[in-house]
């Protein structure tokens, strides 16, 4: 009579210890996250859109300048800053899919499996996007060194090296601002499209339609939007001909808070809480 029939519980089978298995490391697992933002049929696309974007925005540039100025030399730095412009617009989308498409695609249930601790998944993500982040500036840096070139080559003058350390330092970060912000989004939403939307409302259209007509127009917008735009509050560091006051630190402070920290904060603990199926 089988144990089964007779009632009786059945033996417990072999079990495997796991418990001496040394941990995933983290450096493999950053490795990881960035291939999955990367390494994937779309990101080979949004790769390649954002080069041909790139290429045509130096293109432009030095068509413009060519045809409004005598010297064509605007530096090292003027061509870094306009290409960090199409880089902001179009490579955010990577943090926000590192993070959604575990519940889209559900790679999670393997991802999860893997590395049953989340937070470290999640900090590896957040060192992913961090990476992700810094090789977008030095791509616009090279790219700007070409077109400086060039431009001094057509210019039939010397290449204008004026790059300037604190500001790149400043635009390297206000750069990895908007990418954890991205990233805080996904983590908030936990749905592509949705995250996606409600960033480029955020980082774009608010500022670009919105706060920019209420700055012109009421002294209360001059005073608020500063406190609550991280736009606005990253403009007196990056412009060269204003100096940062302890109250414009205040204001990126209090910004950052809010649209980085505090969605972070509440999607950890979604990612943390929530079951991908």
């Amino acid at each position: 009579m089988s144990t089964i029939e007779s009632g009786r519980p059945a033996a417990p089978g072999p079990t495997l210890d796991i418990s001496q298995t040394a941990p995933v490391p983290f450096s493999r697992l950053v490795r990881v996250e960035w291939r999955k933002m990367v390494d994937t049929r779309s990101g080979f696309w949004l790769m390649i859109a954002t080069g041909i974007l790139l290429v045509l925005t130096v293109a432009l540039v030095l068509l413009v300048v060519g045809l409004t100025e005598d010297d064509l030399t605007i530096g090292a730095d003027g061509f870094s800053q306009i290409l960090t412009i199409p880089l902001s617009l179009l490579l955010p989308v990577f943090p926000i899919l590192a993070v959604t498409s575990e519940w889209s695609q559900r790679t999670g249930l393997v991802t999860f499996a893997l590395e049953p601790h989340r937070v470290r998944v999640l900090l590896a993500k957040v060192g992913a996007v961090v990476l992700l982040a810094v090789a977008t500036i030095v791509v616009a840096l090279v790219l700007g060194a070409v077109g400086n070139v060039v431009a001094a080559a057509m210019d039939g003058n010397s290449p204008k090296w004026n790059l300037d350390l604190e500001m790149l330092a400043l635009t390297i970060l206000s750069q990895l601002l908007y990418f954890l912000m991205a990233y805080a989004f996904g983590t908030v939403l936990l749905n592509t499209p949705a995250s996606i939307a409600v960033f480029y409302v955020v980082a774009l259209l608010l500022p670009l339609l919105v706060y920019s007509t209420l700055y012109a127009i009421f002294d209360w917008a001059q005073d608020l939007i500063p406190w609550i735009d991280m736009q606005y509050a990253m403009t007196p560091f990056l412009d060269p001909d204003d100096t940062a006051t302890a109250m414009d630190g205040l204001r990126l402070l209090v910004t950052v808070l809010i649209w980085v920290v505090t969605p972070l904060v509440i999607g950890t603990r979604r990612v943390l809480a929530s079951e991908p199926k």
